[in-house]
């Protein structure tokens, strides 16, 4: 058996919750220094507790917590490490976006601290910036696939090694990257608009267009074509 590990006040955010039992919460956290971690916080719901008050999405906390490799974690304590971000509208439904892609691509216990750090700058600036969330988005993508394993090629031809020229069209193909385009296809793009992509530049609309459907291609791949929720919440409230 394993020994009993106890960490004390790391650095973390709620990703997701669900009740357990009659009075408790099973909480999907992702900790700084630990990765993504399951946390039974027991007695949550219980109204003189104050913790459901604390433990919610986009608020820094300071956990601390108890358990044995592979089980399921105990919750000791929760303190408010700062301000919760204040999120609304498209702003609020892109950092549940960001939650369900830190679920559905963290392996368990996996840290990641600079995709953490990634999180927290994302927040931030849908906070302050909250009726142009895509370009922010479109870089905590980039991060992400970046930090998981998953990284875009945006600045070589996958068949030949050259640079690619930005006057060229490109076909890219999930899991080699961007090859010369012999006719029109879904994943056509310019080299310009690529070159773009990786560096992060979203100022012209067509690139940001651009971007968000190489993307949008490239996670469903990584995914399985499994759907994600919050797209699909996110075009339904469009509609």
């Amino acid at each position: 058996m394993s020994a009993l590990e106890r960490v004390a006040l790391a650095r973390s955010y709620v990703l997701h919750s669900r009740p357990w039992r009659e009075t408790s919460e099973l909480l999907d956290v992702f900790a700084g220094d630990h990765g993504r971690l399951s946390v039974l916080a027991r007695g949550m719901r219980r109204p003189k507790t104050g913790l459901r008050a604390i433990l919610q999405p986009f608020q820094p906390l300071s956990l601390s917590w108890s358990g044995r490799g592979g089980t399921l974690l105990s919750l000791r304590g929760a303190e408010a490490a700062g301000s919760a971000q204040p999120l609304a509208g498209n702003a609020l439904m892109s950092g549940f976006y960001a939650n369900e892609l830190l679920l559905r691509f963290l392996h368990r216990a996996d840290p990641h601290p600079a995709l953490f750090s990634a999180y927290e700058s994302l927040l931030a600036t849908l906070a302050c910036e909250p009726a142009e969330p895509e370009p922010a988005l479109r870089r905590f993508e980039v991060r992400l696939l970046a930090e998981t394993g998953y990284g875009l090629n945006l600045d070589h031809d996958a068949s030949s090694g050259e640079r690619l020229d930005p006057a060229r069209s490109y076909v890219y193909v999930a899991d080699r990257g961007p090859v010369p385009a012999a006719g029109e296809a879904e994943l056509t793009f310019s080299g310009e608009q690529l070159l773009a992509i990786g560096r992060g530049c979203f100022s012209d609309p067509l690139c940001l267009r651009a971007a968000r459907r190489l993307l949008r291609i490239v996670i469903d791949h990584h995914l399985d074509g499994k759907p994600l929720r919050t797209r699909q919440v996110f075009l339904a409230m469009r509609r």
